[in-house]
């Protein structure tokens, strides 16, 4: 029988190539249990190969129990493998899913995450959780983690504990209470892979499938698709200029999801007083408020408002903070500030998942963040942030002026435009993408259908002479 093993002299070495195509010829039924295989010198003439080369192919099928050689007679496909050729199959079994596979594939299938493309603009306002990577130390980050990769103690890089190093731990709550006002101790600083991580921890934690989860309208795909995967009944609270109104919170909700300083997408922030009405109603209902402080780094007006963290009194809320937009995506190191009386949940829970997050590289983080350099780091981005933040407004408002209006320029590293009049989000980025501008739709975020159009604009990532001409071309689209 001839057999047909298509062969490249890059990559994998010839007698892996030559095994895997007999092996697949035994498992397709090509080959059937008892079969003789070629001679070993027919082969490598076959296949214009040295001899030796098949030798080590069927050393390896005899090893793993695909053949067996019988002494002056030759190598056979091993008993048990079969006895006919199996039916090809156009299309894959359909395999049973579990209720929370089926939810995880349906967001697979159905949901379309903005803030992505496959083709780079030159004017991209992309407005993503990326860190800063063109200002950020990356040659003193270098030096830290060596150092660490070499005096670590053996025991250091064997398993460690489920909620962190202490040093990051400790080095992250010294940082939130100064920055932000979390009012904690490291005993209560979990290390995350993420806020992903972190909000897919608090599913796991504290939803029943059938709970009702409180969330705003627009929100966050990610928090959203978790929650509804892990069978939470979303209530849908709609945001307006300053954010979520407590006034309109459902009654039967256990969690109430929030972005109290940025909120996201709008941008809005929560003023104080609804910030209180939203902890009263938490202490009124027995619920659990979720605070995901994304960018609270990042306030560019007045005194920025604490976090609704440390104005709890009672334990109800779960801040949940990053170092993606900070530091370095890559990093994938985020943070979850629990109640003290859930700290137990949350660090077995985490343990559950996977065990703990890389060890070295939170030593990196601790020593960068303790020793002063991320602080440092933080008021470089800010001074950037600030200069692009500037050069956006003023294109806005020489370029665009009335015909459209601004949301979410107090903080973050994203405004909103709103176009006045009616206008279709699709047709405008299109437009815009084809003069070589990248905006981002935000009507994907919202659950209910949105009210009109708008469109988000990030400026963290771009310089402010691409910032001014962006807009002068989007001016022509508007």
């Amino acid at each position: 029988m001839q057999l047909v093993i298509p062969l490249s002299r890059k990559g994998e070495p010839l007698f892996r190539q030559v095994y895997r195509g007999l092996r697949q010829a035994i498992l397709a039924g090509t080959f059937r249990a008892s079969d003789r295989l070629p001679s070993t010198r027919e082969m490598a003439d076959e296949l214009g190969i040295s001899r030796t080369v098949v030798l080590l192919a069927y050393d390896q099928l005899v090893a793993e129990g695909f053949a067996a050689g019988r002494g002056g007679s030759g190598t056979y496909v091993a008993e048990g493998l079969g006895g006919s050729r199996p039916k090809r199959l156009e299309t894959c079994s359909t395999l049973r899913l579990s209720r929370y596979g089926s939810a995880a594939a349906e967001v697979a299938t159905s949901v379309d995450f903005p803030g992505r493309r496959s083709r780079r603009l030159r004017y991209d306002f992309e407005y993503g959780g990326r860190g800063d990577v063109e200002t950020f130390p990356f040659e003193m980050w270098r030096r830290i983690l060596l150092r660490h990769v070499r005096n670590a103690p053996i025991r250091e890089l064997d398993y460690a504990g489920a909620a962190g190093s202490l040093a990051l731990r400790e080095a992250i709550s010294v940082h939130v209470r100064r920055s932000r006002a979390v009012a904690c101790d490291s005993s209560q600083v979990i290390i995350v892979n993420g806020s992903q991580q972190a909000l897919d921890l608090v599913a796991r934690v504290l939803i029943e499938r059938g709970d009702y989860v409180a969330i705003e309208d627009p929100q966050y795909q990610g928090a959203r698709e978790i929650f509804r995967s892990a069978g939470a009944r979303l209530q849908l609270v709609l945001v307006d200029h300053d954010g979520l109104n407590p006034d309109k919170l459902p009654k039967r909700a256990r969690i109430a999801f929030v972005t109290p300083s940025h909120q996201f997408p709008t941008g809005a922030i929560l003023p104080l007083a609804r910030r209180l009405a939203l902890l009263e109603w938490a202490r009124h209902k027995n619920a659990v408020i979720v605070e995901d402080d994304y960018d609270g780094e990042f306030h560019y007006e007045g005194q920025p408002l604490e976090s609704l963290q440390g104005l709890d009194g009672e334990g109800r809320v779960i801040y949940i903070g990053t170092f993606s937009r900070t530091v370095f995506s890559a990093l994938r190191i985020g943070y979850l500030i629990a109640p003290k009386s859930l700290v137990p949940a949350f660090t077995s829970a985490k343990w559950l998942c996977d065990r703990h997050t890389a060890t070295l590289e939170q030593e990196t983080l601790a020593e960068f963040i303790a020793t002063g350099m991320y602080e440092r780091h933080l008021r470089r981005i800010r001074r950037r942030n600030t200069a692009n933040r500037g050069a956006l407004l003023g294109a806005v408002e020489k370029y665009l002026g009335r015909r459209v209006q601004v949301s979410g320029e107090g903080a973050g590293t994203h405004v909103v435009l709103w176009p006045r009049g009616r206008v279709s989000e699709k047709s405008i980025i299109e437009k815009a993408a084809a003069a070589g501008v990248g905006i981002y739709g935000i009507s994907g975020y919202f659950l209910t259908p949105a009210a009109r159009a708008g469109f988000m604009l990030g400026y963290s990532h771009m310089k402010e002479n691409e910032i001014r001409e962006g807009i002068g071309r989007l001016s022509e689209v508007l």
